[in-house]
């Protein structure tokens, strides 16, 4: 039977708002959208997983952008996905939602950050919220 060992969340952008919208950046800058802290405990170290959840709104301004949004784990990528953000004329209003599962963590805290960049140059794509990311531990 699984037993949780720890879950986290935070959503730093509640709902959909343009007025409070900020810009992907050009790759190979990023932007960092979440974080949060997974504990550990040593009685289920390399016994586990942790599956991580993510929402972000995103709105295409110019362009067609290629976003590719990353989840690393102390500081070392550990997951990615990429999505095509249209523009002005087709559809502009995007909320992407994935999951990541992460295995066998050693005992302690794990920091889990949530970034976003735009690959394709000449093309803008802002983050208009929601935002939201947590994680759940789970002893195998």
């Amino acid at each position: 039977m699984a037993q949780v060992l720890d879950y986290q969340a935070t959503e730093p952008l509640s709902s959909f708002n343009p007025e409070n919208a900020f810009t992907i950046p050009q790759a190979p800058f990023k932007v960092l959208l979440a974080s949060i802290q997974i504990k550990i405990p040593a009685t289920a170290s390399r016994n586990n997983k942790v599956e991580l959840i993510s929402t972000v709104g995103v709105e295409g301004i110019t362009n067609i952008a290629q976003v590719v949004f990353r989840i690393f784990r102390n500081g070392k990528e550990i997951f990615n996905t990429q999505d095509g953000v249209e523009s002005a004329g087709s559809e502009q209003n995007y909320s992407f939602t994935f999951q990541a599962i992460d295995f066998n963590l050693t005992a302690g805290t794990n920091f889990y950050q949530l970034t976003a960049e735009n690959i394709t140059p000449n093309t803008q794509a802002n983050v208009v919220g929601p935002i939201s990311f947590s994680g759940l531990a789970i002893k195998s």
